[in-house]
């Protein structure tokens, strides 16, 4: 399974990014995706998950209603829209997956089996 992610980059405090998680080698229609984010000198950390079905999505109370996580199964990928960006949404961005078909979400990081390389988000003026 390889994971590709893509859409990081620099932005200004208020600003808008739009997060891409490619997975090839599995169907993600039937797998649980979460996104993690780990800043410098601090823990990774759960941002959002989203289940198999796409029926229960979960945030972070740091990222609620700022950030949307979704999935276009024909396109296998997993988005994370990211609105009125702070300074402190900067860390580097990681997408994970579950190996248990039909599984449920997690919130610790252990629990996925598989991970993109990350990507760099940066929020600042």
């Amino acid at each position: 399974v390889q994971v590709e992610e893509s859409g990081g980059g620099l932005a200004q405090p208020g600003a808008s990014l739009r997060l891409s998680c490619t997975v090839s080698g599995r169907t993600l229609h039937y797998y649980p995706i979460a996104w993690f984010r780990q800043a410098p000198g601090k823990e990774r950390v759960v941002v959002a998950t989203i289940s198999w079905s796409t029926t229960y999505t979960y945030y972070s109370n740091s990222v609620k209603g700022r950030f949307t996580i979704s999935k276009d199964n024909s396109k296998n990928t997993v988005y994370l829209q990211m609105n009125n960006l702070r300074p402190e949404d900067t860390a580097v961005y990681y997408c994970a997956g579950r190996s248990l078909r039909y599984g449920e979400t997690s919130l610790d990081p252990v629990d996925y089996d598989y991970w993109g390389q990350g990507v760099q988000v940066t929020v600042s003026s």
